[in-house]
């Protein structure tokens, strides 16, 4: 089986193609980031005319690369929801249009699925049940999962999300849009023993998170800073940016621990756009090896958004014979509602 996935959610354009036996054979990805930079985050009406340009030249792309046509195609994925109502029915009209006209099978994906499982895409890929820490810039959750749409919420931010602090808190010193990854590239060169932040419901009984104070902390050690100097300059924008992940950082892998624990697995799968974070990971796997635990990851080209996520929860999908979704959008999607395989 061949799977053509569509991937429109928010600020990028994929398209992917992957094959039951083969694996994933083509992705191609058009990110928005030169864009959006203009206006400081994304435009949703200019995300959703965006996608309509790339999306036909990105699936032409995929077919070229690997010599298929779209009568080759058994089945379209695209994204369903969570996203954004217009970019969200650029993916979902041109999957059903081509679905109906090719007569054959369009099922539509959770966002957060597609990124739960698009650590199986990498080698080795974990075997179910395993503890998912989804840490991206719109959701950070801690999730046992037992199986295609057997998902359990154990924890989750109350606030921002992981990434969405980082983007936030970049902005705050000054940095430019998308300011999150930019603030990591930072972090690596800053002191981590110069500055110390609040490590938010880190102690907490349960696997709850909350990130909005750490940012707030952020704006008044600068304040202080630059009462003290007149300015923040380089090395001490970077020492803070430093403080700031470290924090981040010592949170998501003690609650990740403490999930594990509570559930007595002994996988850990990181996906999400922070998920590419190298301090984190190297944090996590370092606290694997000490206690013996297994961590996964997908390949870095996969943790943002992409269609090979797409195409491959489409493809499980398909294969445990769920029902194949309808032409329609749900910007607001419980994950907790989509049926088990």
């Amino acid at each position: 089986m061949l799977v053509l996935g569509i991937e429109s959610s928010c600020d990028e354009t994929g398209v992917a193609l992957y094959d039951l036996k083969a694996g994933l054979i083509a992705h191609h990805l058009h990110t928005q980031m030169a864009m959006h930079a203009e206006y400081g985050g994304v435009v949703p009406e200019l995300a959703s005319r965006d996608h309509i340009r790339r999306v036909i030249p990105l699936t032409e792309a995929c077919l070229a690369e690997v010599g298929k046509t779209l009568a080759d195609v058994d089945a379209i994925a695209y994204t369903q929801g969570p996203g954004l109502g217009g970019a969200l029915l650029v993916g979902a009209s041109v999957a059903n249009a081509l679905a109906f006209g090719l007569n054959i099978p369009v099922i539509g994906v959770h966002h957060l699925e597609g990124h739960l499982l698009s650590p199986l895409l990498a080698e080795p890929r974990p075997d179910f049940p395993f503890i998912a820490l989804l840490v991206s810039g719109g959701h950070t959750q801690l999730m046992a999962v037992r199986g295609i749409g057997q998902y359990e919420v154990l924890g989750e931010t109350l606030d921002d999300a992981a990434g969405e602090a980082f983007d936030k808190t970049a902005k705050l010193l000054g940095l430019p849009y998308p300011g999150g990854p930019l603030l990591s590239k930072l972090a690596e060169e800053g002191d981590p023993a110069r500055f110390s932040l609040p490590r938010p419901m880190l102690h907490s009984d349960n696997l709850d998170m909350s990130f909005s104070g750490l940012k707030t902390a952020v704006l008044t050690l600068s304040k202080q800073v630059e009462a003290e100097h007149g300015e923040i300059d380089e090395p001490t924008r970077k020492d803070i940016c430093r403080a700031f992940q470290e924090a981040i950082v010592e949170v998501l892998v003690s609650k990740s621990l403490k999930a594990l624990k509570q559930t007595g697995m002994k996988k850990l799968v990181v996906a999400g756009g922070v998920g590419a974070n190298k301090q984190l990971r190297a944090a996590l796997d370092q606290a694997a090896l000490r206690r013996k635990l297994q961590v996964y990851y997908p390949p870095l080209a996969l943790c943002t958004d992409n269609g090979a996520m797409i195409a491959f929860a489409g493809a499980m999908r398909l294969q445990y014979a769920t029902a194949p979704g309808s032409y329609s959008i749900k910007p607001r999607w419980d994950l907790s509602t989509l049926p088990a395989a």
